[in-house]
């Protein structure tokens, strides 16, 4: 079976190669991009399982988040997002009654975030909790 292939989109290069490393030592296949806002055409091209948003602003993540959520691709697809305003975050994921998503405080490691994702791609149920500690 094929590793399950991740989407990251972190507009901080340094936290993109040190995540992008720790997903890979946990068995899955990374493209990491910086802050694109086609990002559904980044998902179709290279076939991701799963999203993970980690942008310095979370509107930044919420506009991205937003935009995969409105493509029809895109409506169930795995996102985690990694946030340093996670009471907003929150907020905002509970205002849009968003399903298979994940939140992640900074600061973060490697493995909350991989988690996170198996979590999500494992989890069959139509609610899934929004917030990881």
């Amino acid at each position: 079976m094929a590793p399950s292939r991740v989407l990251l989109i972190d507009d901080t290069p340094e936290i993109a190669e040190l995540l992008t490393f720790a997903l890979r030592e946990r068995g899955f296949d990374v493209l990491a991009s910086g802050y694109d806002t086609s990002i559904n055409e980044l998902i179709a091209e290279h076939h991701a399982d799963a999203v993970v948003l980690d942008c310095s602003v979370f509107e930044m993540s919420e506009s991205l988040f937003d935009t995969v959520r409105g493509d029809e691709n895109g409506r169930m697809l795995p996102v985690v997002i990694v946030s340093d305003t996670p009471e907003k975050a929150d907020a905002s994921l509970r205002a849009r009654a968003a399903e298979r998503v994940l939140l992640i405080p900074k600061p973060f490691t490697g493995s909350q975030v991989a988690r996170a994702l198996d979590d999500l791609m494992t989890t069959r149920s139509a609610e899934v909790p929004r917030s990881k500690s």
